[in-house]
């Protein structure tokens, strides 16, 4: 037994330490505590989900090896990137709350006076290793240094995509507390963040950073980073309460009832940040298609067209066998369909939800293979299309869609 012990030693001492840590001691008797946790692992909510591909590999190989599709999961030429610069930044946004989406999941909230930033992801690949995984599509819009301080960075869950070592490692050398689920914190901790700034939480707990309250909400994922996956840290969703605005950050997740609860219980929100990409047929549970995401601001929002969508989880890696232009062309179209305010900013570009000129132009398309038939009309304006799909608001549209999706980036 003792030679196993030592080899077993011996491979955590030589795995990356993008791997992060294991939840031990105090952290992981918590983790046993939380109503969540059930059987050696967190449950997610709605019942189990399924966290690998389904189907047979001959069935996932004919789809990721298509000769046509294959070319269109990436841009044709390059994506116009807003280069944010500090005078962006430097003024007060004039109603009080100010999103800058920095690509894939990452997002700069000014908020009443207080800057969050959700999941920033500023490494070149989105894995373990310098030199292969899911690769950068554009660059970032601006270096983190020149990001600004940053009053709380909150972190939705801990895959490669959301959780990226090296921006933690840039952090970690600033003052900024971060905002984690349960568990997560052991990763943290490992790459040099001390204890006395992080703020981890179950689902339902709240936390207070100046004048925002953060609340952890449930969402429906899974979590993992090294060679095996424990399942013993908890993602998450976030709303983000000030003194006059609301905000709502999925995270990653599958479309689930949940939404309409969250909503009841902490919306209606003036923006919502909702992940619309890297979905497939061959895992329906973990991530939303365009329809589910658009699905989700309405159950939010209690059903109504209210506040502003901002599709994230799209456009930055390529993490799926969809069109790369696929999320974004989803989202114009379901939330037209149904009158729902939705924000298309470049990466990089600041916009305010409650401001007179929200981003609306499908930017992608001037980075993208054209289909066949051309791009969509995208002329129709959407005081029409609230009057015209009133009654399909009122039934519960946009309708099921496709199945959901989740890439094991971690």
């Amino acid at each position: 037994m003792s030679g196993f012990r030592s080899l077993s030693s011996g491979l955590r001492a030589v795995q990356p330490a993008a791997f992060g840590a294991d939840p031990s001691g105090e952290r992981m008797a918590r983790i046993r505590r939380s109503p969540h946790f059930k059987d050696g692992v967190f449950q997610n909510p709605g019942g189990p989900a399924r966290t690998r591909p389904s189907g047979s590999p001959l069935d996932f190989a004919k789809v990721f090896f298509d000769k046509e599709q294959r070319p269109r999961r990436a841009p044709a030429g390059t994506v116009p990137v807003h280069a944010t610069t500090l005078a962006d930044l430097a003024r007060p946004a004039a109603t009080g709350l100010r999103l800058t989406w920095m690509g894939h999941s990452s997002v700069l909230a000014e908020i009443d006076g207080q800057r969050v930033l959700f999941d920033p992801v500023w490494g070149e690949r989105c894995s373990p290793f310098a030199f292969v995984g899911p690769k950068r599509l554009h660059p970032v819009p601006l270096p983190i240094a020149a990001l600004g301080p940053v009053d709380v960075v909150v972190i939705s869950h801990d895959h490669y995509d959301h959780l990226d070592l090296p921006t933690i490692k840039a952090l970690a050398g600033t003052d900024t507390l971060f905002a984690v689920p349960l568990g997560v914190g052991a990763h943290l901790e490992h790459w040099g963040v001390s204890a006395g700034r992080l703020r981890e939480l179950d689902w339902h707990e709240a936390t207070k950073v100046g004048g925002l309250t953060l609340t952890a909400t449930p969402a429906r994922h899974f979590c993992g980073r090294g060679l095996r996956n424990t399942q013993h840290t908890l993602w998450a969703s976030w709303v983000v309460e000030g003194e006059r605005h609301r905000i709502y950050h999925s995270g990653d997740t599958g479309y689930f009832d949940g939404f309409k609860e969250i909503g009841a219980d902490h919306g209606p929100f003036d923006a919502t940040m909702i992940q619309i990409g890297a979905y497939s047929d061959f895992w329906p549970d973990i991530h939303m298609t365009p329809e589910e995401g658009v699905r989700a601001h309405l159950d939010l929002q209690g059903g109504g067209p209210a506040g502003v969508l901002l599709p994230i989880h799209w456009a930055t890696f390529n993490l799926a066998t969809h069109a790369w232009t696929d999320p974004g062309e989803g989202t114009l179209a379901s939330a037209r369909a149904v009158g729902a305010p939705v924000a298309l900013p470049r990466p990089g570009e600041p916009f305010e939800p409650g401001g007179e000129s929200v981003p609306d132009r499908p930017w992608w398309r001037d980075a993208a293979h054209a289909p066949a038939g051309g791009w969509p009309s995208d002329a129709k304006p959407v005081a029409k299309a609230k009057a015209d799909t009133e009654s399909d608001i009122e039934k519960g549209a946009p309708g099921d869609g496709e199945a959901p999706e989740v890439v094991p980036a971690g």
